[in-house]
């Protein structure tokens, strides 16, 4: 068995290997050969923290496992990440442990890689503006991933407390790219595609916001309850996803199949069109959204990666087991 530390990763994979292993596994998914299994989430009554596991089972690359993990609020204060998780992969042929992967920085990468995945397949290809809704953490994978999608011209953004922006400020430099923060009003009127990573009980981005032929990555909604855009901008877009089960239960879907404006065979895996069977956008008029629930098989296919160069590198820890 193989071990590879959270401590290894960062030098390991690069956003390019993680969204040619998502982008492998959506369309896996969608050719049937591969499927996520029931999502498991509890908040287990100590330190406020929510705990549970993702898993599943890619019969093509045969990458079998789960992430287990959640969040714990108070660990910034310890110094740590308040989300920790690790990735457990099994041999499909024997079940026994193949390797365990630090899962901090991977789920940073593959939630990232989603959202670019779903730009290079539903954005127009003359897209200049990218809309960045929220600051935390994850805002900055975001940033990174989808801004190699398109030649995009400028970054313009938004979060409840603007001065917490200077990190994306910073990341818009770094790319050469102007960087501006903004209302809401004004991002959805000048953005071409528009990325959500906030963690919301109600809707922040409006249906009246966003302009025809944008492209929208909403990426932080996981839970039963969560809302980042309004039910109405869901109702009018075509909408794709990563797993359609999740998305009309825990996703951005849930409140639109909830008041009867959106059914559930009207949301598109977008594997679908990775692999060719769906079209994608059918004209640069269409708002396209793409539901990032987040699925364990995404945590397997760039963990299975991980393993595949830590031991091509020498890194990987082996441990008999």
């Amino acid at each position: 068995m193989y071990i590879v530390p959270e401590s290894e990763i960062a030098a390991l994979i690069t956003r390019q290997d993680s969204f040619d292993a998502v982008e492998k596994v959506f369309a896996s998914m969608a050719a049937g050969s591969a499927r996520n299994f029931p999502v498991i989430r509890e908040a287990i009554g100590h330190a406020d923290a929510l705990y549970g596991f993702k898993s599943g089972f890619d019969g093509r690359a045969l990458n079998l496992g789960l992430k287990s993990g959640g969040y714990w609020p108070g660990n910034a204060e310890r110094g740590l990440t308040n989300h920790q998780s690790t990735v457990f992969l099994f041999d499909a042929d024997t079940g026994k442990c193949r390797a365990i992967v630090g899962g901090n920085l991977l789920t940073a990468l593959r939630t990232a890689a989603a959202a670019a995945v779903s730009v290079a397949h539903l954005a127009r290809k003359d897209a200049k503006v990218l809309g960045i809704v929220g600051a935390g953490h994850q805002a900055c994978f975001q940033l990174r991933a989808v801004a190699e999608q398109r030649r995009f011209e400028r970054i313009v953004a938004w979060n409840r407390t603007p001065e917490k922006l200077a990190a994306l400020k910073a990341v818009a430099e770094e790319l050469g790219l102007p960087f501006e923060s903004m209302s809401l009003a004004d991002l959805g009127a000048r953005s071409d595609v528009v990325v959500t990573i906030v963690s919301s009980q109600a809707a922040v981005l409006k249906d009246a916001h966003v302009k025809p032929g944008t492209h929208i990555a909403c990426m932080g909604t996981d839970t039963r309850g969560k809302q980042e855009v309004e039910a109405a901008l869901v109702a009018r877009a075509s909408i794709f996803t990563d797993e359609v089960a999740q998305a009309v239960t825990i996703g951005e879907c849930q409140h639109a199949v909830a008041n009867g404006t959106l059914e559930r065979s009207a949301i598109v895996a977008l594997g679908a069109v990775v692999n060719g069977s769906h079209p994608g956008r059918s004209h640069d008029a269409e708002v396209t959204l793409f539901d990032g629930t987040g699925v364990g098989l995404q945590d397997l296919a760039v963990a299975s990666a991980i393993v595949d160069l830590a031991i091509a590198r020498g890194v990987a820890v082996e441990v008999d087991f």
